[in-house]
């Protein structure tokens, strides 16, 4: 297993509500690896009911995994992640097209690009979990610059279904884990593309 003592992990969840319950999974390994875990929860995720369940299930399951009753969902409660230096890595996953191209175009409008924004401005890494019904498509140039920006690091992806969604990928969330330990060493974890 993984060793993720000590580790302070921020565990930020975006809006990819059909691979939510897979991000759960991975949260779960990520603390069952030792992990100290500050969960983040975009706006929209913390307050949207979907087909997938409700925002009130997902944040209690995130509070049961993490052992945290606050989870951040502002913009004001994730600007002190950079000042305090609270975090020595952030993960964003799922990380839906919208928030990665945000993030590769230094927006800053959600709880979760300002986590980003503060963390990184302390120079420390950020472990990115695509799920993108466009990533072969419009959001592919903004994954392309995220994959050779300084401190960031792309969990392992696939297509997610080539015939239905023929331009639709997804990381393999059980790979947050490995990808932490990669990228605490400044290394991206290969293979990227996994079939």
């Amino acid at each position: 297993m993984t060793d993720l003592s000590g580790v302070r992990v921020g565990f930020a969840l975006t809006g990819s509500f059909c691979t939510l319950s897979k991000t759960l999974e991975a949260l779960k390994a990520v603390v069952e690896c030792g992990a100290d875990v500050t969960p983040i929860m975009s706006e929209i995720t913390a307050s949207t009911d979907t087909r997938f369940g409700t925002a009130e299930y997902f944040q209690s399951e995130v509070k049961k995994i993490t052992g945290k009753e606050v989870i951040i969902s502002s913009i004001r409660e994730a600007e002190p992640i950079g000042p305090k230096k609270l975090l020595d890595i952030l993960v964003i996953a799922p990380c839906t097209g919208n928030t990665l191209t945000k993030l590769a175009l230094g927006i800053t409008d959600s709880c979760v690009t300002m986590a980003a924004k503060a963390h990184l401005r302390n120079g420390r890494p950020v472990v990115i979990g695509v799920s993108s019904n466009d990533g072969l498509s419009n959001t592919s140039k903004n994954l392309g610059l995220l994959m050779n920006s300084k401190n960031m690091y792309i969990v392992p992806y696939r297509q997610d279904d080539y015939e239905k969604k023929p331009t639709s990928l997804v990381s393999r969330m059980e790979l947050i884990p490995d990808t932490i330990v990669s990228a605490q060493q400044g290394v991206q974890i290969q293979p990227l593309l996994i079939v």
